[in-house]
């Protein structure tokens, strides 16, 4: 589908009327600095729609988006590492948890995103088994595939493969803008 429309609504910390409106909800889940907001400016075409920064930990709330008034794309705080306090860095695991989890909100697709130059961590481990515990549709993006060396990259590719035991793995990259429609086909 081609995004024609994306339009930042806000940044929630909980419970929100639009969560509950009707409109479909894709969820972006990953670590801090995976690259979730230059995933969402990629896919919409929209060079700052998304904050990005270099320092993990910026997100501190679900930022949420309306894709062609259709769909709305979900930002959860990243979840590992971060240049944050330890009292934030719970808040935003309960936050995380609180709209995953806990709460009566359906997420039409659940996208985990993976570093594919880094690996899966523990925690992105974790979540998977988390989201596949609670049997949420899953997308997993390999991100920054742009960063593998070329001799690496089938065998960093094929450790994500494995981890995800058959759920579609989407090859990465918003700099060399490499799988946008194929991402953007899964999700809308």
């Amino acid at each position: 589908m081609q995004i024609a429309f994306a339009k930042f609504m806000r940044g929630i910390g909980g419970t929100d009327e639009l969560l509950s409106d009707g409109t479909p909800q894709v969820a972006l889940i990953g670590r801090s600095n995976v690259g979730k907001s230059s995933i969402i400016n990629s896919l919409t075409g929209e060079k700052a729609l998304a904050r990005t920064s270099d320092t993990p930990g910026l997100t501190q709330e679900i930022n949420i988006y309306s894709i062609n008034k259709k769909f709305y794309l979900l930002d959860l705080p990243g979840y590992g590492f971060a240049k944050i306090p330890a009292e934030i860095r719970q808040k935003i695991q309960k936050l995380n948890w609180w709209y995953l989890f806990d709460s009566d909100h359906k997420q039409y697709k659940a996208v985990l995103v993976l570093d594919a130059n880094v690996g899966p961590t523990k925690n992105d481990v974790e979540m998977l088994a988390l989201l596949r515990e609670r049997q949420k549709d899953i997308v997993i993006v390999a991100n920054k595939i742009d960063k593998i060396k070329p001799t690496d990259y089938d065998m960093r590719l094929q450790v994500i493969i494995d981890l995800a035991h058959g759920l579609p793995v989407i090859p990465y990259s918003s700099l060399k803008k490499i799988g946008i429609q194929d991402l953007s086909d899964r999700l809308f």
